[in-house]
C-alpha cells in the first residue's frame, strides 16, 4: 500500500470485520487529521482496530480520544510510509508484536511475560526468522569461542548490592551463563530482605549487545523453549523487588539488555548510552521481556514504533521518552 486510507474510506472499511482479509495487506494507515469523531464514532473505531490482525497506524493533528486504539501515533505522511513499508518486510514479527503489546498492557506483569514468550516461541518456527537465521550462519560459519566462567561478578556491601555484568569478551550479550547467572543473582535479592538497594552494572565499553547471536537456532522444540523461558527469565525475579534496582548504562544496551532492566524503579545512563531494539529484523519480538517493560515506561504506541523503526536512540532521546530516568555526564 502506498496511500493512506482517508475518513471517507475509512467509513466503508470499517465495515469490514478483518481488513487484512479483504485487502490482504500487512498494515493500514489511517489518515485522522482534521477528523473529529464523537465518542461514540471513537468507540466504534477503537473496538474495530482491537480486532485486527495487522497493526494499524495513525496520523493525527492532536492527542484524541481514538489515538489510544491506534497501534503506532506517527508525526507526518512520509514517516508513516516508510513505517508501514518496514512493517510489509516482516509482516507476522510486526503482527505479533501489536497483537501482544495490545493485550499485554491489561495483564499482570507474570500473564504479559507469558503471552510475549508464546508469541516469541510463534515465530521461532516462522519463516522470517529461519530467512535471517540462514543468512546469520552463511556470514559467520566460524562460531567464536568465549570463555563465560564468571559472567557475573556480586559485590556486597552491608545493605547494598552490586551485581556486574562480566563478559566484555562478547560484549555482555545474554548468553546461557549470563542469563542465568541474572536469574541467580536475582532470586538472592527476593529472599533476602536485608539487600535494601540493588545496582546493576557491566563491565567494558558496552552495558550489553542483546541476546547471544551465537546461540540463536539451538532451539528446535519452540514449546519447550517456551518452557525454558518461563523457568529462567531473569526479568520474572527482577520484577517483585524492582523497587530496589537503580540500572547503570553505559555504551550500547540492544535488546535484551534494555528489555530486562526496563523494569527497574531507575535506569541511569552515562552520555554515551545507545539503545535499540533489533529483533524484528530477525523476524522475532523483543523476548526478554521487552514487550511488557518498555511499553510500561514509554507508551504502547511508542515501543511499537522503537521495536519496528530498529532506530538507535541516544541518551538523551532515550531521557525524553521515559525510558531512561537519569544522564550521568
Amino acid at each position: 500500500m502506498t496511500n493512506l486510507i482517508d475518513s471517507r474510506e475509512l467509513n466503508e472499511l470499517i465495515r469490514e470485520p478483518n481488513i487484512a482479509e479483504v485487502m490482504a495487506e500487512s498494515a493500514l494507515g489511517l489518515d485522522l487529521r482534521g477528523i473529529k469523531l464523537s465518542e461514540s464514532q471513537s468507540v466504534l473505531l477503537g473496538d474495530w482496530i482491537a480486532r485486527q490482525s495487522i497493526p494499524i497506524l495513525g496520523l493525527l493533528d492532536d492527542k484524541s480520544s481514538v489515538s489510544d486504539c491506534l497501534d503506532l501515533v506517527i508525526d507526518t505522511e512520509q514517516e508513516c510510509l516508510a513505517i508501514m513499508k518496514k512493517i510489509n518486510e516482516y509482516p507476522m514479527a510486526c503482527a505479533v508484536l501489536v497483537q501482544i503489546t495490545r493485550a499485554s498492557v491489561n495483564l499482570t506483569f507474570p500473564h504479559a511475560l507469558s503471552l510475549e514468550s508464546l508469541g516469541y516461541a510463534t515465530l521461532q518456527s516462522g519463516a522470517e526468522f529461519s530467512r535471517w537465521l540462514s543468512k546469520y550462519e552463511k556470514e559467520n560459519q566460524q562460531k567464536p569461542q568465549y570463555d563465560l566462567t564468571n559472567p557475573i561478578l556480586l559485590e556486597r556491601e552491608g545493605g547494598e548490592l552490586r551485581i556486574i555484568l562480566n563478559t566484555p569478551v562478547n560484549r555482555n550479550a545474554l548468553s546461557i551463563p549470563m542469563r542465568d547467572g541474572l536469574s541467580e543473582a536475582f532470586k538472592i535479592v527476593s529472599m533476602d530482605d536485608s539487600i535494601t538497594r540493588v545496582y546493576v552494572s557491566a563491565n567494558g565499553p558496552c552495558f550489553s549487545a542483546g541476546g547471544d547471536l551465537t546461540e540463536f537456532g539451538s532451539a528446535t522444540d519452540f514449546s519447550e523453549a517456551h518452557a525454558i523461558r518461563k523457568l529462567r527469565m531473569p526479568a520474572q525475579y527482577l520484577i517483585p523487588q524492582k523497587h530496589r534496582y537503580t540500572a547503570f548504562i553505559n555504551g550500547a544496551c540492544i535488546g535484551a539488555g534494555i528489555e530486562i532492566f526496563a523494569f527497574s524503579s531507575c535506569v541511569q545512563a552515562k552520555r554515551d548510552a545507545v539503545f535499540r531494539l533489533p529483533e524484528i529484523e530477525m523476524g522475532l519480538i523483543p523476548g526478554a521481556g521487552g514487550c511488557v517493560s518498555i511499553p510500561r515506561r514509554i507508551g504502547r504506541q511508542r515501543m511499537n514504533y522503537f521495536a519496528i523503526s530498529g532506530k538507535q536512540i541516544t541518551a538523551d532521546e532515550a531521557m525524553l521518552w521515559g525510558l531512561v530516568d537519569k544522564i550521568l555526564d
